[in-house]
């Protein structure tokens, strides 16, 4: 879709230019993955962008043959290579950045995104939930769900697989997020036919609309070492509806949406007498999602 198209669609009163970067990460390449992220990331804010999404494990590929080579890639946070280059991006730029990137810790590795905006680092998140081989090489994240208070709203960031839990879209709309991103690098679901609308997607407009976020999905592409990624990077707004995307299946691009937080905030009340987050029943469950009584897990 062309920015002026993408920008119309986004309502009359625009307020924060967002863009999702869909690219494909090289395993084993991070001077390269750092060099097109920052292509890309300065075409964003050429475009206007004031917020900029990339994908998961941006800095390292994702399909890692042992965890020394994980560990290789990774990289602390904030003094990493990758993460210098963004937190400088940021702040030469003026513009927000969430980068996914494979963050080690001591002797821990982490699925993680960093969070930059123009004044340097904000801070950085941990993937909670994590899917399939990742349990071989990180732990699950222990930051909790924090809100970043920006300038252009409250920022929080969710991971691939977190999206499958509305848990997280609720406890980051209780918190009062405005928008949500979404580094991934989401795999085809087992079941799924080929033209339908990825499971992903679904799940998304579903959390966007249930809790009234809005969600940046930046999405990789590419085959990497006989894992294939789905691409259709999405933007999604608090009403549920997409912004902008769903994008390619296979190519690079980049998806820009406007949003504004007035229209966003109001997007909870869905007529006169329903409000998303108002007619939950806490007598029943309590706002931070606690039951009450025990129960099993099995």
């Amino acid at each position: 879709m062309e920015i002026s198209q993408a920008l119309h669609h986004a309502g009359a009163f625009p307020d924060t230019i967002v863009a999702s970067i869909q690219m494909e990460p090289r395993v084993g390449d991070s001077a390269g993955n750092l060099s097109r992220s920052l292509q890309m990331i300065e075409e964003a804010a050429a475009a206007g962008a004031a917020l900029v999404v990339l994908p998961e494990l941006a800095n390292s590929g994702y399909v890692f043959h042992s965890r020394d080579e994980a560990f290789a890639l990774a990289e602390p946070l904030p003094g990493g290579a990758c993460a210098s280059g963004w937190i400088e991006a940021a702040r030469r730029l003026g513009i927000h950045i969430v980068a996914g990137i494979a963050e080690r810790d001591g002797n821990r590795l982490y699925n993680s995104a960093l969070v930059a905006g123009p004044d340097g680092y904000l801070g950085s998140y941990r993937k909670l939930h994590l899917w399939g081989d990742e349990h071989l090489f990180f732990e699950s994240g222990n930051l909790g769900l924090p809100i970043f208070d920006t300038r252009i709203g409250r920022l929080a960031v969710a991971i691939c697989y977190d999206g499958w839990f509305p848990e997280v879209y609720r406890l980051l709309a209780m918190q009062g997020a405005d928008i949500v991103c979404m580094p991934t690098n989401w795999v085809p679901m087992p079941g799924q036919a080929q033209q339908q609308t990825a499971m992903a997607n679904v799940l998304a407009m579903a959390g966007a609309h249930s809790n009234g976020v809005n969600i940046v999905c930046a999405d990789r592409v590419g085959t990497e070492r006989g894992q294939a990624f789905i691409g259709r990077s999405l933007i999604v707004s608090a009403e549920g509806w997409p912004l902008a995307g769903p994008a390619s299946a296979s190519e690079e691009e980049i998806l820009y949406a406007r949003i504004n937080l007035r229209q966003s905030r109001h997007a909870r009340h869905l007529n006169a007498f329903n409000h998303v987050l108002r007619d939950r029943r806490d007598d029943l469950y309590d706002p931070m999602l606690g039951t009450g009584w025990p129960l099993p897990r099995h």
